[in-house]
Parts: C-alpha cells; sequence; structure tokens
C-alpha cells in the first residue's frame, strides 16, 4: 500500500489557509459577537489540527518525501514547501497539543469580561500556521518568513494580558531574544545559499572547512528558540506572562521548531566535527542540570514549568548529541539510539508538559494565584485536575508506565552501548548517564513538592480554600494528554517504528532502533509490570482502607494535626522548607538572595523569610552585556537629530556606499 507523496502537502497548504481564514474570521466578528468569534477561531484551530495531524502521520508511515515550489515573487525566494520523515514527525505534536489547547482556551477564557476574543484566535490560529510552515519550508526566505511571523503571533500571545503586572516586560524580553537568535539564523542562511546562488534547501552548499562555523551559527540561532542554556534567559519570563493554553503551545511546540531546525542543519550539513557533538552534549548536561535546579527553586507554578522546560531541551539535546557522537566516531547503534531517544523525548515532552501547564491554568483559573505557598489541599477541591496534574508529574519524572520513562530509556541505553566502543565515545556516554542520573532524580523532588505542596495538604491561603473544579472544557484535553502518556508509555516500541524513518535522516538508513532486544522486550516487559505494580498498590489500598473502616463510623479531620489542638495550615512544610536541602546544597550555583528575620525568642512576635533565586545567566552574562550595548549606543544619539532632511542624507549616504560596493564586487 502506498500513498502519493504530494497529498500531505496539499493537505498542509489546505490547513494553513484554513487556519488563518478562521483566524482572520474570528477578529472580523470579535467585535460583534463574542459566541460566534469564539466558534470560529476553536473550530477553525481544531479542525485544521485534526486534519494536519491525519496529513503528518499519513506521511510519516507512509514514508512521503516531496517537494513542490509555486511562483513567488519575493528575491532569492520561492514558495518551495516539501515533507518528509523529519517534518512529518515534528508536526504530530504540533498540531496534537495545539489543537487540545484551542479546545481547553474555551473555558479558559470564559468569561471574556467585555474583551474581544478575535484578537486572540487571530493570533493563536496565526501561531499554528506559522510553526507549521516552518516545519515544512525549503526556502530559506519562506522560512524565515515564517520564523519571523511565528515570533510576533507569539509575541502578541505573550502580551494578552497586558494590564497584568510584569507582562509587557516579558513580552519585550521574549521578542529581543528571538530577534537576536533570528541575526545569527540570516548569518547561517546567507552563508549556505551564498555558493549555491539560491535559497532553496536543495541548492545549499556549505563552504569548505566551514561545517562547524555553520553548525554553530545554528546553535545559537536555534538554540535561543529552543531554550537551551545559557540562552534560555526570554523563557521564564515569557511562560508564566502568556496565557496558560499558550504556555502550554509554547513549551510543548513552539521551542521544538527550535530543536527542529538543529536537527534539520545537521541533514543539510552532512558530517560536522566531532567537537559539535561534544559541545551539543554538555549544552545539553549543562541545561538539564541547571534547568531543574532553577526548578527547585521557585515558588511560582507556572515559572517552575518553565524552567523544567529548559531540563527537558537539555535531555532533547543530550539525546541529540550523543547520536552526533555516533555519526562521528561511526558507531550506528549509539547513533540511531541517541537520536531516537532525543527525538521521541521531543514528543512526550510535548503531551507532558502541555498537560502539566493546562493543569497549572486550571489550578491558577481556579485559585488566581500561582504562587505554591498559597496553595494547598486542592486535590479535595479539584480531583480531576488534581489526577491529571498527577500523571503528567509522574511522566516528567521518567517513572513508567507513561511515556517520559521511553524517551530517556532510549538515550540509557545507547549511552551503555558507548562503553564497548572507543574511548571518547565511552566518555560521552559516560556522561550522559551521569548528566541523566543527575536530571532524574532533581526531578522527581522538583515535581513530589510542586504535587504535593499544591494539591495536598491543608489549604494555605483563601484562594485555596475557595478553589473550584475546571469545567469540561478544561478538564477534556487534560485527560486526553494524561491517557495519551500513557498510551506512548505502554506502546512505545510501536511508536519508536513509526518514527524509524525519521531517526534514520539522521543515523543514517543503516542504523535501527525497533529491532533491537531492548526495544522490542524490555518496553512492554517494564512498562507492563510498573502498571501491574500500580495497579495493585492502588487496590491494595482501597481493600485496606475497606477493611479497616468497615462497621467504624466515618467523619472529616484535617489533615495530619501532629496532635496539635489548634493546628493551622502555617505548620506544614512549604514549598521553599521542602526544597531547601537541595538548594541549599547548590547555593554557589542559584545564588539566591534570602531576607530573613528568625524567632529570636521563646514566644516570637513576628518572624519571617523571604527567597528569590535571579537567572545566573541573565544576571551576570546578559544584563550587563546589554547594559554597555546601550551605553555604548547612546553615543551615537546625536545622530537623531529630529530632521527629516538629515534622514534623508543618511538614507542617500547608505545607498551611495552600498552601490559601490555592489559594483566592486
Amino acid at each position: 500500500m502506498s500513498m502519493e507523496p504530494s497529498i500531505p502537502i496539499f493537505v498542509l497548504l489546505g490547513v494553513l489557509g484554513a487556519l488563518l481564514a478562521s483566524g482572520a474570521a474570528s477578529a472580523w466578528a470579535g467585535r460583534r459577537s463574542e459566541r460566534v468569534s469564539v466558534w470560529l477561531g476553536v473550530s477553525g484551530a481544531g479542525g485544521a489540527c485534526l486534519a494536519g495531524l491525519g496529513a503528518a502521520l499519513a506521511a510519516l508511515v507512509f514514508r512521503a518525501d516531496a517537494v513542490r515550489s509555486f511562483p513567488w515573487s519575493m528575491p532569492y525566494g520561492a514558495f518551495t514547501v516539501g515533507i518528509d520523515p523529519l517534518s512529518a514527525f515534528f508536526l504530530i505534536p504540533t498540531f496534537l497539543l495545539s489543537g487540545l489547547a484551542a479546545i481547553y482556551a474555551v473555558g479558559y477564557f470564559r468569561p471574556w469580561n467585555g474583551r474581544n476574543p478575535g484578537r486572540f484566535w487571530l493570533f493563536y490560529n496565526a501561531l499554528i500556521a506559522s510553526m507549521a510552515l516552518v516545519l515544512i519550508a525549503r526556502n530559506g526566505v519562506l522560512f524565515l518568513v515564517a520564523w519571523e511571523a511565528m515570533s510576533l503571533a507569539s509575541f502578541f500571545l505573550v502580551i494578552h494580558d497586558d494590564a497584568a503586572e510584569g507582562v509587557r516586560d516579558a513580552g519585550w524580553t521574549y521578542l529581543v531574544a528571538t530577534h537576536v537568535g533570528t541575526a545569527f539564523l540570516l548569518a547561517l542562511f546567507f552563508l549556505l545559499g551564498r555558493n549555491g546562488g539560491s535559497q532553496d534547501f536543495a541548492a545549499f552548499a556549505a563552504p569548505a572547512g566551514s561545517g562547524g562555523l555553520l553548525f554553530l551559527l545554528a546553535l545559537i540561532g536555534f538554540g535561543t528558540k529552543a531554550g537551551l542554556f545559557p540562552f534560555h534567559v526570554w523563557l521564564p519570563e515569557a511562560h508564566p506572562a502568556a496565557p496558560s493554553p499558550v504556555s502550554a503551545v509554547m513549551s510543548g511546540v513552539m521551542i521544538k521548531t527550535g530543536i527542529y531546525g538543529i536537527v534539520r542543519m545537521l541533514v543539510l550539513l552532512g558530517a560536522v566535527p566531532a567537537w559539535c557533538a561534544w559541545l551539543v552534549l554538555g549544552m545539553g548536561a549543562l541545561s538539564g542540570v541547571l534547568g531543574v535546579l532553577f526548578a527547585l527553586a521557585q515558588s511560582d507554578l507556572k515559572r517552575l514549568l518553565a524552567y523544567s522546560s529548559v531540563e527537558n531541551v537539555g535531555i532533547i539535546a543530550l539525546g541529540i548529541g550523543l547520536g552526533m557522537l555516533g555519526v562521528c566516531y561511526g558507531v550506528p547503534a549509539v547513533a540511531a539510539l541517541g537520536f531516537a531517544g532525543g527525538l521521541l523525548h521531543v514528543l512526550n515532552h510535548a503531551t507532558f508538559k502541555g498537560l502539566l501547564f493546562l493543569g497549572a491554568g486550571s489550578v491558577v483559573h481556579a485559585t488566581g494565584t500561582r504562587n505554591v505557598e498559597r496553595l494547598g489541599g486542592l486535590y479535595k477541591r479539584m480531583p480531576w485536575t488534581g489526577t491529571a496534574f498527577l500523571a503528567g508529574s509522574i511522566a516528567i519524572c521518567g517513572l513508567p508506565p507513561f511515556n517520559g520513562f521511553a524517551g530517556e530509556f532510549l538515550i540509557y541505553l545507547g549511552s551503555f552501548k558507548t562503553l564497548l566502543a572507543a574511548a571518547p565515545v565511552a566518555l560521552g556516554g559516560l556522561g550522559t548517564v551521569v548528566a541523566l542520573a543527575l536530571i532524574g532524580g532533581l526531578a522527581a523532588a522538583c515535581f513530589t513538592r510542586a504535587f504535593g505542596i499544591a494539591f495536598l495538604g491543608e489549604p494555605r491561603s483563601a484562594d485555596a480554600e475557595h478553589a473550584h473544579e475546571a469545567e469540561a472544557a478544561m478538564r477534556g484535553p487534560l485527560f486526553a494528554l494524561a491517557a495519551i502518556c500513557l498510551a506512548i508509555g505502554l506502546g512505545a516500541g510501536a511508536a519508536v517504528r513509526i518514527m524509524e524513518p525519521a531517526v534514520a535522516m539522521l543515523a543514517g538508513s543503516a542504523a535501527t532502533v525497533s529491532g533491537s532486544g531492548p526495544v522490542q522486550y524490555l518496553f512492554p516487559i517494564a512498562c507492563g509490570a510498573a502498571l501491574l505494580l500500580l495497579l495493585a498498590w492502588v487496590g491494595g489500598l482501597a481493600f485496606l482502607r475497606r477493611r479497616l473502616l468497615a462497621g467504624r463510623p466515618i467523619r472529616t479531620a484535617v489533615t495530619w494535626d501532629c496532635g496539635y489542638a489548634a493546628p493551622a495550615a502555617s505548620m506544614q512544610y512549604t514549598a521553599t522548607g521542602f526544597a531547601q536541602p537541595l538548594t541549599h546544597g547548590a547555593a554557589a550555583i542559584l545564588r539566591p538572595q534570602v531576607e530573613s528575620h528568625p524567632p529570636e525568642v521563646i514566644f516570637p512576635g513576628t518572624a519571617s523569610f523571604h527567597s528569590e533565586t535571579p537567572d545566573v545567566a541573565r544576571k551576570n552574562l546578559f544584563d550587563p552585556l546589554f547594559r554597555k550595548t546601550a551605553n555604548l549606543l547612546g553615543r551615537l544619539r546625536w545622530l537623531q537629530q529630529g530632521r527629516v532632511h538629515w534622514y534623508v542624507l543618511y538614507i542617500v549616504v547608505v545607498l551611495v556606499v552600498l552601490l559601490a560596493w555592489a559594483l566592486r564586487s
């Protein structure tokens, strides 16, 4: 059975048109009818994402590989789009999460309180369309146009609640960071297209000996969007500021366009120097460890999840770096397992991080606060949201039977296979194992803290005391994502087989993953055993509870009052106190700013503790750099005369210089 390779391309172009048309129609209807505007926006997003998901799955299963070019009057540009297994794989989480988040947004924003919903749906649908166009573009100019459209659409979504404190600053931070990354991409595409005389990907040719430099430009440009440390500084600012459905899409899939750009460059550049692999591996370890450490130190629930995205991008980079090592040193099994683990974690992170951000959005919607220290006892009030958030927490900790285990298992497996290879590769594998183990342990502590402090115990504030369960439109996507996390975990072997064509593009057609014994047998054994263990544990607890309570009156009491006659919520562990042993041990890295007034007498009147952990990369690297740049540019302020004829003169001078340069060259 086969499929015409061009069919998915035309379906995807129709999807892009439907997204843009529905967004524009929603914006037009927004001032006239809120209900019609919302219906147009969500139906366009949901229907287009469903069609796009079907096309992407078909393209991946049938290994479609086609390129089509259409007339476009753009210098050096052509509307050239294509589909191959790598694009198809990245399109799957893009359409899956975006569609579910669109449904969630209906309940999240209701009531709109007089605001125009069309503005949101215009930019949301444009964001989905631009992300999809980035993934299918096969021309450098078209790619950069789509990349810029994606950046602008997400910027306007970040500042959707522009009246809230800090939202505009977060939006500008994101806009500056994304355009700094774009500057490196402009240089990259210029160098790639200069020799071939065209910006079509098929004509790209790397100048001799420049593969390492070009990959470095790609790593900085795309790594900024992906949130790799130290280019991540926009991410913990923008994700908490954005509405929760937008946070889910930005963290779950938009930052993956940066990962896509990196692996696409590996396909276009071919062989790159071995130091590039070591650089990706090192940045992955740094992002993973520091990302989860900074997540542990956060009291803002969405900021915690944002730093956790830095951690998970680090895990993806570890897999890609390991795969690059396998290619550079000629170890196909290591290359296949590394790339397979990294790509599978792209899909896994999209599902469980989307689930966690949407769960956090339900908490914010019900309580009005993101501060974990003001939550507590939510599981009694929000049992459905709590169950879904627990599933996401288990998945992100890499525990079976959920999907987070599967991707990390492949990376571990590839790392252990390096021990039989040459010394340099073995060293890389050993470093990967150490980094993954450290990340996994810290992630378990981080999400035990997040779930335990927010959902268990007693309410720490009136906000938590009066919390309510999310409505059906918000609960549905939560449980759909939780079910997908479980399904991928239990069917990881099938998932790896489906994505094998994408892995082959990076690791080489000779490298296979799905046929190996561990993937074929250990996945179902480990996940099945974990599921049975979980069911047995839950069933045993339910049976024990029923036996112990048989024939006894049941009453409701506070959680663990510890023998006090008048227990208070303040007697519980705080989020800061729970994480203190770990954050104190890493104080030299985190450098927290602490303001403490401890009790000084037996019966103290007042005592207080406040801790804040600023981002070390922003504080010590980017803030000083931008201050110096601003001071330097400030010296050129004399050029700003405020008179039009001076500005016309500047334009003429620049044109003369450019003409002289063109004639000389």
